[in-house]
């Protein structure tokens, strides 16, 4: 298996420990009503909770994107490059969400958002 396609699962994770970030050690979690939780949150959890739901947005267009670079053959150097770029920019992007950077956290978004376009040019040039 490729590292980007190792990415893909990693991409496909980053959510679930956003969100973990977001429950952990609050004694108010209620497993019977986690979205009712979640939306009572506030500051660094609700940015949390934030991070999470921009993660599972961003995946789909990420995984079509390594998918399609390697049906497309596309230099597996440059695929790979680029889904590594992506999960460390979205790992950052999680942080400087979390930390209450909002600047930063557009211009990563922005970046790896880039990640995900180059991944679909470097399959057209294939």
């Amino acid at each position: 298996m490729t590292a980007a396609y190792w990415c893909v699962l990693a991409a496909a994770l980053m959510p679930y420990m956003f969100a973990g970030i977001a429950k952990f050690g609050d004694r108010r979690y209620d497993n019977r009503a986690p979205r009712d939780f979640l939306a009572s949150l506030e500051g660094r959890q609700k940015r949390a909770d934030w991070a999470q739901q921009n993660s599972f947005e961003a995946f789909p267009a990420f995984a079509a994107a390594v998918i399609i670079a390697h049906l497309a053959q596309a230099s597996q150097t440059a695929v790979d490059t680029l889904a590594i770029a992506f999960v460390v920019l979205r790992l950052g992007y999680g942080w400087a969400y979390i930390n209450d950077r909002p600047t930063l956290r557009s211009l990563i978004w922005i970046a790896a958002l880039g990640c995900v376009v180059a991944l679909f040019v470097v399959a057209a040039r294939a």
